[in-house]
């Protein structure tokens, strides 16, 4: 039993490290070369508020501050029927902006953030749409990077969202896990599998949207705005490309309490559920290799031998973790890894089985 116990974990064990060189190998490549260029293509940006109140000024600000043309960009505020005074805010701080627009949700077609954002796509008068939160601020190139994308021929495109820093365990947690979701997503996004993106930075040209017959296709959860969509795009093999250039990053903060952060990650999850067979199957694998690798350790009873998945796999996620978490705009003590690492993998376990009985609520 312990013979074939130990096959099982070199087996595991090869995997780890072919899929961890994948990994490697398409970061490198991604953030290898990197040249500023400049686009005057026409972009609308569109933006759903849900009471927002707090966050007005500084998303309008981030946006006046881009690096662009404002020729050559529109802002659509779309404010989602708020409980406080978002709209109204929102419209004092545009007043004297003649390229920003601030609406209200009326007459949805879609519930939720979908409907909002539906809206402002449909008052869009340019060809290309970027979307991001209300509560984000994009760095000055962030339209501009987004729109050398669709030059290059690209009809939906994402970028880097990190979180800004504070000093709470929390935050910690949740700049980790969104770190290492990142490696992932833009690494099989490089590999030519794509299958997740943020809405606090996405895009896609118009002409895209309405060939996928827009969100209508994602309604099977309040969630999806940019996953799924980014689904229906892979179903019509549409081009995807990622935006990683320099100052393009888009900032926003975590939740105050690892309750809202858990109810965060479990909507998130619940939307991953609506994902292709086959990006199911390939997370599933990736995830497992990484549970039975860790947690190979506590078979160490039965032989020195079943450390080594543990020791390979802490080692190569270090490793992976120095040479490319600035390129994502954080930066995590890698003395504080092992329990970072621990509780993350813990968490997915924790997040898919919350986001399996998590009822969707846009707020």
């Amino acid at each position: 039993m312990i013979i074939f116990s130990t096959y099982i974990l070199f087996g595991i064990t090869l995997l780890l490290l072919v899929f961890n060189l994948l990994i490697y190998s398409a970061l490198n490549k991604l953030f290898r070369f990197q040249k500023k260029k400049e686009s005057n293509i026409k972009i609308s940006i569109v933006v759903a508020a849900k009471n927002e109140i707090n966050n007005m000024q500084y998303l309008v600000a981030a946006l006046c501050a881009q690096n662009y043309s404002k020729e050559d960009y529109e802002v659509i505020i779309i404010d989602d029927n708020s409980e406080d005074n978002t709209y109204a805010t929102s419209k004092i701080l545009c007043a004297e902006l003649a390229n920003f627009h601030t609406i209200k949700a009326e007459n949805k077609i879609f519930d939720g953030k979908k409907g909002a954002l539906d809206i402002g796509i449909k008052k869009a008068k340019y060809p290309y749409i970027l979307v991001t939160d209300a509560d984000c601020e994009p760095e000055t190139e962030w339209i501009n990077s987004f729109a050398i994308g669709f030059e290059n021929g690209n009809d939906f495109l994402f970028g880097i969202a990190p979180f800004k820093v504070s000093n709470s365990l929390t935050n910690l947690i949740a700049r980790f896990e969104n770190l290492k979701a990142n490696f992932i997503v833009f690494a099989f996004a490089k590999l030519g599998v794509p299958y997740s993106a943020t809405a606090r930075s996405f895009g896609f040209s118009k002409e895209a949207f309405h060939k996928i017959l827009g969100y209508q296709n994602t309604i099977a959860t309040l969630s999806g705005d940019d996953d799924l969509l980014l689904q229906e795009a892979i179903k019509f093999k549409l081009k995807i490309g990622i935006i990683t250039g320099h100052n393009s990053f888009v900032y926003s903060k975590t939740k105050n309490t690892f309750c809202e952060y858990a109810n965060q990650k479990a909507r998130h999850t619940s939307t991953s559920l609506h994902y292709s067979f086959k990006s199911k199957m390939l997370l599933a694998t990736w995830h497992l290799l990484n549970l039975i690798s860790l947690f190979s350790i506590l078979a160490l009873p039965l032989g020195t031998i079943f450390i080594l998945p543990f020791f390979i796999k802490i080692i190569i996620d270090i490793f992976v973790l120095n040479n490319f978490q600035h390129n994502f705009g954080c930066k995590i003590n890698p003395l504080l890894f092992l329990a970072l690492q621990i509780n993350y993998e813990l968490n997915i376990i924790y997040f898919f089985f919350k986001g399996l009985k998590f009822s969707n609520r846009w707020d």
